[in-house]
């Protein structure tokens, strides 16, 4: 707001008129704000769309929940419905889109359930679930077999592939146990092919980790898992059409690694990033 300047200047004798034709407005515009001037209100207002605006330009995804939350790291103290409010008011809104289902038939378990759709976790390693996702691309499909630790939600393993095989989740496996060498996790996975198959069945055993399988039909089973694939749909497999399958999965990875590691805050962790979660509880662990 450049008004006030006019003011100012006006104070040290220098004509509203020569002014308000300097700086490129009309004397009419000037003297309508004089008589109703910006409130205070009104300034705070709008630096809170500016920070808002700035924040949702840095992840679409993020709604006026988690705008509220990056809020005080710019040094904005605002309620949330007052966030709700001026994000409702300016069109801030959480990129959204319906959630693309993948389709595997479920056979018999070859685990006991022993989640019990009890999705909590005391320590690290304890318990993870794991689960699939495709989409399209001109080429054809993608793949992503992610692992997920409840205790700290921060993906532990991923594999990516353009077919859909045991060997995906195999290597997903892999990959997580050679990152956190786990002894007596569980893993928790719905009753998919990938999952029973005796490649998958032997790495379990052979890193000494406990299999655990859902029950079929039971839409909350692994809802855990799939609230981060709703995250992924939303901030990167919707966000445009993808040409190439390394494309995506450039996009996919830089993801995972970037945003949802180290800046997506997140309630349940206190508001914390699953990467400053763990910091911050082993650091108090060692202690």
């Amino acid at each position: 707001m450049i008004y006030p300047l006019v003011l100012d200047l006006a104070a040290d004798g220098v004509p509203v008129t020569v002014t308000c034709r300097v700086l490129g407005f009309s004397t009419q515009a000037f003297y309508k704000w004089k008589k109703a001037p910006v409130t205070q209100r009104d300034w705070d207002d709008a630096h809170l769309i500016h920070a808002a605006r700035s924040i949702h330009a840095d992840d679409p995804a993020f709604g006026y929940r988690f705008i509220a939350d990056e809020l005080p790291d710019r040094g904005i103290t605002a309620g949330e419905n007052r966030v709700a409010r001026l994000c409702s008011q300016e069109r801030i809104w959480s990129v959204f889109s319906k959630k693309r289902g993948l389709i595997r038939k479920a056979g018999p378990p070859v685990h006991d359930d022993l989640v019990d759709r009890r999705f909590t976790a005391e320590a690290a390693d304890e318990l993870w679930l794991t689960d699939i996702t495709e989409h399209r691309t001109d080429e054809g499909k993608l793949y992503l077999c992610a692992i997920k630790d409840v205790w700290s939600n921060r993906i532990v393993g991923y594999s990516i592939d353009s077919r859909m095989k045991a060997s995906l989740a195999v290597s997903a496996l892999d990959n997580a146990v050679a990152q956190r060498g786990p002894t007596g996790t569980i893993v928790h996975s719905d009753r998919g092919s990938q999952f029973r198959s005796r490649k998958f069945v032997h790495t379990l055993s052979h890193n000494a980790l406990r299999g655990s399988m859902g029950r079929v039909g039971a839409c909350g089973d692994n809802a855990a898992m799939e609230s981060f694939f709703a995250l992924l749909q939303k901030n990167v497999l919707d966000r445009q059409r993808w040409s190439t399958r390394e494309q995506l999965r450039l996009a996919i990875v830089t993801w995972i690694e970037r945003t949802y590691h180290r800046k997506r805050r997140q309630r349940r962790l206190g508001k914390l990033t699953p990467i400053e979660f763990e910091t911050i509880k082993r650091a108090a662990h060692a202690a």
